[in-house]
């Protein structure tokens, strides 16, 4: 194997052992393509929320642990009316959706956050100096 090859897998290797915590909740983003709509599902671990024949479960929602506003990954069982079966279960990525999409005709669904209890902090601006007049120069 070429040197290149192996410095390449060796500078990989710390996002593979990356450690994850799971949160509480997460929030998932539902795209109805007939209409067009947005829905935000802000949904707690092992609560389901339906929005038109879909019932989305959040089974867990998982970040870095060394940075909550990192990549969300939830673990998702959808459920569609009149379906025995599952549309979608498994595991989706924030930074991938198309990954792991689900298939569906009418809906697009995709992980926003997880909710990992990361507040990021104020940014404080700073005040403006007051203006100050222009001088006005006179030609001639």
């Amino acid at each position: 194997m070429k040197p290149w090859m192996m410095a390449m897998i060796f500078a990989a290797a710390p996002a593979f052992g990356q450690e994850m915590e799971s949160a509480p909740g997460g929030t998932l983003r539902l795209l109805d393509k007939v209409t067009g709509k947005l829905y935000d599902l802000a949904l707690s671990r092992g609560q389901a929320g339906t929005q038109g024949r879909l019932t989305v479960q959040l089974d867990d929602c998982r970040f870095p642990r060394d940075n909550p506003a990192g990549d969300a990954q939830a673990h998702l069982t959808v459920m569609e009316e009149g379906r025995a079966d599952p549309v979608f279960a498994g595991w989706m990525l924030a930074s991938s959706p198309a990954l792991s999409a689900m298939d569906h005709p009418r809906y697009d669904l995709w992980v926003l956050t997880c909710d990992s209890g990361f507040v990021a902090p104020e940014v404080q601006e700073e005040p403006e100096a007051p203006e100050e007049p222009i001088e006005e120069i006179n030609e001639g």
